[in-house]
């Protein structure tokens, strides 16, 4: 089979091949779902509770979270007291998950092509109460010793854990309350810059069935006499610790672990969305602090880190740190350091010049086996006192400082934030274009007093929505400016793998501050966009969808955007003004046609006049001839008639019809040649049917006139005249009376101004407009063709009413849709970023955390709002003569989502934020910013050296 034929491509020149590729590659119609649940009115109350900045101490989210929390708890608990019943989570039922199939407590929506076979298989779920023979919560409190990993791939929430357990009531401030008897818990975690409850039941997943549920397991145990099997059965696999699936205590009957891992999993959808993180995120989440990620690499003063900050652990700080940070390691061990696993800071000491620092395992075994490793040579029995440590395989070992600078690459450091400590917070949401710059969306800051101050910058958490994530990935980077001045302060340092916020912490003066987003959207085609997804799941998981939309949803509402009423008045009159401008353009469209008509009448006036003019002048030359021939010829005759009778005499007889009447003749002539010359008397003609020498010409000039081609009107909008008709060849027009001219005209006014403001119906131009018979060339002029009418109100109404499209297939149910192309004829048809154009909306937030002082808690001292280009001042601006520039500016801003509600507008920041925005545009390392700068030597020095801030 011959291959298909492709369609030629056309020729284009390169850089407008290049422009048409990008304006394909971008949408028009930037925008992101935010809705999963339709008509979510939970979503719209939060979207009003968080669209303007809230300002709070650090401590008082977590106070209403854990007050909401018990009051929740309270009321379960008297529910099920009043009916007779343990508590039953219907929202996160493990029992019915595992004996129905349902796996929604256990797998994550799935957002590839291929379903990939789930890791997770439990046999049987049961009460605490029927797990432990004497359950206890706590077992002289919560500690790194309890912890043990279970066939959940979170070992970075574990040594999150554990690195809490270090510092006294940490872990009791996440479990808030709880009823044993009746079985439920309830706790509290951070999430996107807020404390939320969690509420649970105290069934728990096993690694053994249930004794007459499986079979097999039944005759394996029952391979020889026993007092009691099933018993025996339950005590051996179903009883204590190590009977769960999941996370478990050290101890057989302590139960804090296994509940506040399956609340966590909860909070997030499924046992699943918990699987594979970093620790510093962990800590964030179960402290509510700000978590930097540190590499060993870029450590500039390790004498400074060791004193200012890893010796302040558990006090300021908590650390993790972790290995294979690039995910290329392959899984193994380097001297009993496993690799791609997170590890924990728990204590750092500096005793007779050796600077040690001990780790935690959450697996519960495996360790260091260098210098300081149990049993090593280092060991002595004063060394054993001093650091109270006890050899074993329990996952605690001490290692030197230069030995984990050397074996860890990564650092996690969580700054802890207690009750001195205050946060302001706003979220917003914007388009991020294909090219790598910083937006036109910011936030600005005014610090009222001088202090320290943590800067972070945070995307939305999709571990809380796992499947839904979309196709993009965000990287976020921010640069903070004091306002009037050119150079940066300080700007972030972008992460390698925690890509959930940056942020930064420093001392900072009083005053007015600006921090410009920088955002990297990458896109991962392997994974389905939402709207697949959603279709995918909606029949088969419904309330799998349901649970995680709703957590979509709730997390979206923060960055939606509300309309201020400035906004809303500057919007009505921007379309005002765009349909203004639309009709004054429709309006010179029309005018333009209705001119260029008129002159085609004109133009074609004149042509006739000429050609007839030159007919007229011909056929006076052919008559003035032959009326000079038949006079000689009658000279002719006279003479010789004349000679004949000098010779002899005779009689002459006239024929009656021989020579024809003079009346007779100055019929057959135009009434100018009859006029000019009554004396030739012409023949008749002898064919009746012939037509004159001037019907001749006039009939050959109709011809050639039918044989020109069409006017082609401008514009694509109809002519408001029809094309005029040719008169008859054998019609003589006469110019028109001035009275009748003057007629006509009061007609037409008339007709414009009628009685109840409808538009006259279009009149078509005649050749009586136009008539320029004349007995003169000169009797007629300009003066005698009709002039242009300006278009009336009510006729520009009625044409807009008609270039107005119809209501789409005549408002009847749409066609069925066109099967869609493959192969060669899809790309015939559309081109492949045209049918999925580049389409990347990110959701960020600005949290500004700042010490006061117990007189300054009361007070506001820091203002936060974000501002956003507003496209109606930008279509002002290109409306007069911004030019490129404003046209792209105003690209991809246009989106439901975009505007952020009332936060801020770029018009109240000045014009000092669109003059600095042209000189903050590039890094100052960016090495295209030295083809940026303006000026002579000196000034584009200026201009570098001001990047730089001030020392102190």
């Amino acid at each position: 089979m011959a291959p298909p034929a492709h369609r030629a491509k056309k020729k284009q020149a390169p850089q407008e091949a290049i422009d048409e590729f990008w304006s394909k590659f971008t949408t028009k119609t930037p925008g992101k779902a935010t809705t999963v649940i339709p008509h979510n009115e939970y979503a719209e109350k939060a979207a009003r509770r968080s669209n303007k900045a809230v300002e709070t101490l650090t401590q008082s989210s977590y106070e209403e979270a854990a007050a909401v929390c018990r009051a929740k708890v309270d009321k379960i608990v008297k529910e099920c007291r009043r009916v007779n019943q343990k508590y039953r989570d219907p929202h996160f039922d493990l029992e019915l998950d595992l004996k129905w199939g349902g796996r929604d407590t256990l797998e994550s929506l799935c957002n590839t092509k291929e379903t990939p076979a789930s890791t997770f298989k439990p046999k049987s779920v049961k009460r605490v109460v029927d797990i432990f023979d004497k359950p206890k919560f706590y077992i002289d409190g919560p500690s790194a010793n309890d912890v043990r990993q279970g066939r959940d791939g979170d070992c970075w929430l574990l040594a999150a854990l554990c690195t809490l357990s270090n510092k006294p009531s940490l872990i009791e401030r996440v479990c808030v309350a709880r009823d044993e008897q009746v079985g439920v818990y309830g706790f509290v975690f951070h999430r996107d810059g807020e404390w939320i409850s969690e509420i649970i039941d105290d069934k728990l997943f096993l690694t053994k069935p249930d004794f007459d549920e499986s079979f097999l397991e039944r005759m394996l145990w029952e391979d020889r006499e026993r007092v009691n099997s099933e018993e025996q059965y339950r005590k051996a696999y179903q009883s204590g610790s190590g009977a769960l699936y999941f996370a478990q205590c050290e101890h057989a009957d302590e139960t804090w672990l296994p509940l506040l891992e399956k609340a966590y999993a909860k909070a997030h959808g499924d046992y699943a969305a918990i699987e594979g993180g970093f620790t510093g995120e962990g800590i964030e989440d179960l402290t509510g602090g700000v978590t930097t990620e540190l590499y060993t690499t870029d450590i500039l003063d390790k004498e400074y880190f060791w004193r200012e900050e890893l010796m302040k652990v558990n006090d300021e700080f908590l650390f993790g740190c972790s290995t294979g940070m690039w995910g290329g390691t392959c899984w193994g061990e380097r001297k009993g350091i496993v690799e791609l696993h997170a590890y924990s800071v728990m204590r750092a000491v500096e005793l007779d010049g050796q600077r040690l620092v001990l780790l935690k395992n959450p697996w519960g075994k495996g360790e260091w086996k260098g210098a300081w490793s149990d049993g090593s040579k280092e060991w002595t029995a004063d060394w054993l006192l001093k650091l109270n440590h006890r050899f074993g395989d329990d996952g605690n070992f001490w290692i030197s400082y230069d030995d984990l600078l050397r074996k860890y690459q990564a650092f996690d450091r969580t700054r802890l934030f207690g009750p001195e400590w205050k946060v302001a917070s706003l979220w917003t949401t914007f388009s991020v274009p294909w090219t790598l710059d910083y937006h036109d969306t910011y936030f600005t800051f005014t610090l009222a007093k001088t202090g320290p101050v943590v800067i972070v910058l945070s995307q939305l958490d999709d571990r809380y929505y796992r499947g839904l994530e979309g196709q993009y990935q965000f990287e976020l980077n921010f640069r903070l400016h004091k306002k009037g001045q050119e150079g940066y302060v300080v700007r972030s340092i972008s992460p390698y793998c925690q890509n959930r916020s940056v942020n930064v912490e420093l001392k900072l003066e009083a005053g007015d501050y600006v921090v410009l987003l920088k955002v990297n959207a990458t896109r991962n085609l392997e994974i389905l966009p939402i709207e697949e997804v959603i279709r995918n799941n909606a029949r088969q998981r419904r309330d799998k969808l349901v649970a995680v939309g709703m957590s979509y949803d709730l997390a979206h509402s923060k960055g939606k955007v509300i309309e201020t009423p400035e906004e809303k008045q500057a919007k009505k009159d921007a379309e005002k003004r765009k349909k203004d401008k639309e009709r004054e353009e429709f309006r010179k469209q029309i005018m333009d046609d209705r001119r260029a008509e008129h002159d085609r009448i004109v133009k074609d006036r004149k042509k006739r006049k000429e050609r007839r003019a030159k007919a007229k002048s011909k056929e006076r030359a052919r008559k003035a001839k032959k009326a000079a021939k038949a006079k000689a010829k009658e000279e002719a005759k006279r003479k010789r008639r004349e000679d004949a009778s000098a010779g002899e005499k005779h009689v002459q007889i006239i024929s009656p019809r021989q020579t024809p009447e003079p009346d007779t003749a100055s019929k057959n002539l135009p009434s100018e040649l009859s006029e000019t010359d009554t004396t030739v008397k012409t023949p008749p003609s002898t064919d009746s049917n012939k037509p004159t020498a001037v019907e001749a010409e006039v009939s050959k000039e109709k011809a050639a006139s039918e044989t020109e081609p069409k006017h082609e009107r401008l514009g694509d909008l109809p002519s408001p005249f029809p094309p005029v008709a040719d008169a008859p060849p054998t019609t003589v027009l006469t110019p028109p009376s001035p009275s009748l001219e003057a007629a006509k005209s009061e007609d037409s006014t008339h007709a414009v101004a009628g009685s109840e403001g409808r538009p006259p119906p279009s009149r078509e131009l005649s050749e009586d407009d136009f008539d320029d018979e004349g007995d003169s060339d000169d009797s007629s002029d300009e003066s005698d063709i009709s002039s242009v009418s300006e278009i009336s109100d009510g006729e520009l109404d009625m044409e807009l009413r008609q270039r107005a499209p119809p209501l789409p297939n005549n408002g009847l149910p749409p066609p069925p849709r066109a099967e869609v192309p493959v192969g060669a004829a899809a790309q015939d048809s559309e081109d492949e970023f045209e049918s999925d154009p580049w389409n990347a909306v990110v959701t960020v937030g600005l949290r500004v955390y700042y010490k006061v002082s117990s007189e300054d808690q009361e007070k506001d001292i820091v203002k936060l709002k974000v501002v956003r280009p507003s496209a109606w001042a930008k279509e002002d601006e290109n409306e007069h003569g911004s030019g490129e520039d404003g046209e792209e500016e105003d690209k991809d801003k246009k989106e439901g989502e975009d505007g952020a509600g009332g936060e801020g507008k770029e018009g109240e920041e000045g014009e000092m934020d669109k003059k600095a925005k042209s000189s903050m545009g590039l890094d100052v390392d960016d090495s295209s910013k030295d083809a940026t700068l303006e000026g002579d030597r000196e000034q584009r020095k200026k201009s570098i050296l001001s990047l730089i801030p001030p020392r102190d």
